[in-house]
């Protein structure tokens, strides 16, 4: 791999706003009835497993990172060969244009449900790669910029919170821990579509002037990700029934129906406006992701290859038109973001680990 020149790479700081922008997407914007239908009230609960799993995970994965000499693919080509490191990498390569395809499918389902119902699903999706096409040329510190202003420009929302809660009742939460392990072991597979993302640092963490510095910001991301999805949780929870809840397909833009403000009637229209510049950083860093991926395995120019993923990006989108398979694709993308980060993180830093004791020992 070729090193990274220094005025390409970001400040250690910056993983901090990677991080949550890329966990807090789409499914901020529904996922209380997915972990409700597991857990009911308890759901609150899962939220804080669900973090507390990212923490570990995000620590595997720097251990992953320490001593490999490049990035993600790197590390497969050494761990397991050529061949078999390259068709797993490819395998993460069509993971994250399937993330990507998810966001932007499910965002225009959600401006067509509540705002216009007659919109072109194909010159919609056209502008928004258009729009990361643009970004991503501009290089990998620009990416970096979009995730920041979309952190800082978005951060009101949550307090919008506020509104719903001279509505709601503390006493939806009783009784505490009415649920079984099994159940709970659910709730926090189903988290799993809100919470992946921030996997994505195993192919930027050679783009970071200082690794080691950047970890406890990397946990910062992941803390806040977790406080904002309690306070959403939360407040979703006592705000509606359980019974209620678990029929509310988008629960915060329901929420946001609550708001009352003197310059604007309709807040939850300024929501999902707003929220195109929280889903914009998702589209653009799966796609740099994925396009790097290409550039590294088969030493195609990126932009090239940003421009060969957009375009089925557009054509996925477009073919994906009714609320059934929408829900399969999040579904299908919940338990492959669930199968690698859970489950192959693991094994990877597991296998690692064992291939430098030998080493070390030889």
């Amino acid at each position: 791999m070729v090193p990274i020149k220094d005025q390409n790479k970001i400040a250690h700081f910056h993983v901090f706003f990677l991080i949550n922008s890329l966990q807090v997407g789409i499914g901020v914007l529904g996922f209380q009835r997915i972990i409700a239908k597991s857990v009911g009230n308890d759901g609150w609960m899962v939220i804080i497993i669900a973090g507390l799993l990212s923490h570990i995970i995000l620590f595997m994965m720097y251990k992953i990172m320490r001593d490999s000499k490049g990035d993600i693919f790197t590390v497969h080509k050494e761990t397991f060969g050529k061949w078999l490191g390259g068709v797993i990498s490819g395998v993460f390569i069509i993971y994250l244009l399937i993330l990507s395809i998810t966001v932007v499918r499910t965002y225009i389902e959600v401006i067509q449900v509540w705002m216009f119902p007659e919109i072109n699903v194909w010159i919609f999706s056209i502008f928004i790669m258009l729009l990361a096409y643009y970004i991503i040329t501009g290089g990998f510190r620009v990416v970096a910029g979009i995730a920041f202003f979309s952190i800082t420009l978005t951060a009101y929302l949550i307090l919008t919170m506020v509104f719903p809660l001279p509505f709601a009742s503390v006493r939806n939460l009783l009784p505490f821990f009415d649920h079984s392990v099994s159940e709970f072991a659910q709730g926090t597979r189903d988290m799993t579509l809100s919470m992946i993302g921030f996997e994505t640092l195993l192919v930027y963490y050679p783009f970071l002037k200082n690794p080691e510095k950047s970890r406890k910001w990397a946990h910062l991301g992941v803390a806040y990700t977790t406080f904002s999805y309690l306070v959403y949780g939360i407040t979703a929870l006592i705000f509606f029934s359980e019974g209620h809840l678990e029929k509310k397909i988008w629960a915060t833009l329901s929420m946001w129906k609550v708001v009352e403000l003197p310059f604007v009637e309709r807040f939850e229209y300024v929501g999902i406006a707003t929220w195109m510049l929280v889903i914009l950083p998702n589209v653009c860093m799966t796609l740099w992701a994925s396009s790097r991926g290409i550039k590294r395995l088969f030493s195609i120019r990126q932009k090239t290859a940003v421009v060969f993923l957009a375009v089925l990006v557009v054509i996925a989108c477009g073919l994906i038109t009714s609320r059934k398979e929408i829900g399969l694709l999040n579904d299908t993308l919940g338990q492959l973001g669930f199968y690698f980060v859970y489950l192959y993180v693991p094994f990877l830093f597991m296998i690692i680990l064992i291939l430098r004791k030998v080493r070390t020992k030889k």
